[in-house]
């Protein structure tokens, strides 16, 4: 079915991944640069909070991508194309319903945000009238997270930069033409936004479109057989569990930094763009670990499931060992770029340390993630991520009061390590399953 699990077959995977996330803080560039074009503060902050709300709610069903690759490679893994196709269909029919949902509930929605997130009379405003325009293709954003794992998970991750690079250039493209050539202002970059994620949906329809030249997608008694949606629910609900419990350990971080000096919050601030670069990096080829692990599962093949660990997590490990030596050697002039203000480039330098330490000591959790969603070993996930979670704040209890921002980067990398570490103990039990 495919070639033998090799480098090469990794970095396939890998790399349209990691380029693809590369595509993502270049359109939010654009879109502030566009509305910073029309003189006024508002506009920013206006597109900046609708967009952060907006992609907090979608992110919910972020599970959609993570559950769909791990189902679909152990389906095609065990040779099972039937299922596989059904996969497809059930994952349109969540993020469908999933969009329809947000839509009827937007009012309460943004009512809520804005309560959680207040900002002045304008700037909610015109975030309103942009969150107005852009939650109308909800169903289309939280479709392509569906399309999106199922494609990984045939390997076509080629595909998936090409509805990326698609989506996010025909955004460009219109946030040009609607806010400069039209001087449609907040509502133009709305605009463009629900045309590209609607195009994206169509774009990612059409590269699947094999999967609907058959009976299979439409097999309703499949599509709709009750274990086998009682077992999507089960790997989506954990997943997402998961990802609360990692979203509020990233939250107390920002927040628990907030409540230090400005100096301080802003080198925190500039701190946490490396992490974000290092994860952009090592995506992909945990993605990589999800698709070639959940096949290898899929058939029984426990020496390809090790193999596939192993190559994966090899690599994840040369990326991290990168990031760790780029940032010991340039971390010092990536913070004077990203700042000019000269208290804050030297309160960054003086933490800098914790990060440089952080993509080592977050690699083992990262790939493990990865391998352990391609073989929908969720609740181990999960339970793993509660105790890690639960290390995290015991650490800021004792930590924090210490030693301050120090105490809380400690913290944070002292949740990483638990991760890795309780996701490793429950890795031997999880290979020799493989070969059940």
């Amino acid at each position: 079915m495919d070639e033998p699990l090799g480098n090469r077959r990794v970095f396939r995977i890998a790399l349209p991944i990691v380029i693809s996330n590369a595509t993502v803080p270049i359109l939010g560039a654009v879109d502030t640069g566009v509305v910073g074009q029309l003189g006024e503060a508002a506009p920013i902050g206006a597109v900046g909070i609708g967009a952060i709300i907006l992609t907090a709610i979608y992110w919910l069903f972020g599970f959609l991508r993570m559950g769909t690759v791990g189902l679909t490679a152990q389906a095609r893994g065990a040779g099972d194309g039937r299922e596989v196709v059904a996969l497809l269909t059930r994952g349109l029919m969540i993020g469908a319903a999933a969009g329809l949902t947000i839509l009827i509930l937007q009012y309460p929605l943004f009512a809520l945000s804005f309560a959680i997130s207040p900002a002045s009379a304008e700037v909610e405003g015109l975030a309103r009238e942009y969150m107005a325009i852009r939650i109308w293709s909800a169903p289309a954003a939280i479709s392509i997270y569906a399309i999106t794992g199922w494609l990984i998970a045939h390997e076509r991750a080629r595909a998936v930069l090409v509805v990326q690079v698609a989506m996010n250039g025909i955004n460009i493209l219109l946030d040009l033409v609607f806010v400069l050539g039209l001087g449609w202002g907040v509502e133009g970059v709305a605009l463009a936004t629900f045309i590209a994620e609607w195009t994206g949906l169509a774009l990612g329809l059409y590269l699947t479109r094999a999967a609907f030249r058959g009976p299979g997608w439409k097999d309703w008694p499949r599509v709709l057989d009750r274990a086998r949606l009682i077992r999507m629910f089960v790997v989506n609900r954990d997943i997402l569990l998961r990802s609360v419990f990692l979203e509020a350990a990233f939250v107390s971080f920002l927040f628990l930094g907030a409540k230090f000096d400005d100096v301080t919050l802003a080198a925190n601030q500039i701190l946490v763009q490396f992490l974000h670069i290092t994860a952009y990096a090592l995506d992909g080829f945990a993605i990589a670990a999800e698709t070639l692990v959940g096949q290898a599962l899929g058939a029984r093949n426990r020496p390809g499931f090790r193999r596939a660990a192993w190559l994966t997590s090899r690599w994840g490990a040369v990326i991290c060992v990168a990031m760790t030596l780029g940032f010991a050697i340039f971390g010092g002039m990536l913070i004077d770029l990203m700042s000019t203000a000269g208290e804050v480039r030297l309160v960054a330098r003086d933490y800098l340390p914790w990060m440089i330490i952080a993509p080592l000591t977050g690699w083992a959790a990262w790939m493990l993630d990865g391998i352990f969603i391609g073989a929908t070993r969720t609740r181990d996930m999960r339970n793993m991520m509660a105790i890690s979670l639960a290390i995290y704040v015991l650490c800021l209890v004792v930590f924090l009061p210490i030693y301050g921002n120090h105490g809380l980067w400690l913290s944070l990398n002292a949740m990483f390590l638990a991760r890795g570490v309780t996701l490793g103990w429950k890795y031997p039990a999880l290979e020799r399953s493989a070969g059940a």
